[in-house]
């Protein structure tokens, strides 16, 4: 038999892409950041939540280390 060695697929772009780099080791961080802010608000959509989080990024210089996991998901709630 012929094995094949598979490539890894590229990343695919979606909403959540802009807060994961390659080597992100935060990406427990972003999940727990999701679950709180989707148990919070419940009817927002994951996408709308993505798209709250994006417009805080970019109120605070493009960033959103350094900020607490409790001040993003304050300030999430405030645009959502």
């Amino acid at each position: 038999e012929n094995l094949q060695q598979k490539t890894p697929s590229p990343l695919s772009t979606s909403s959540c892409d802009a807060f994961i780099s390659p080597n992100a080791p935060n990406l427990s961080s972003f999940t727990k950041l999701m679950n709180k802010l989707q148990e919070i608000h419940p009817a927002a959509s994951r996408d709308k939540i993505v798209a709250a989080l994006v417009e805080v990024k970019k109120n605070n210089k493009g960033v959103l280390s350094g900020l607490s996991i409790n001040s993003i998901v304050e300030r999430t709630s405030v645009v959502l």
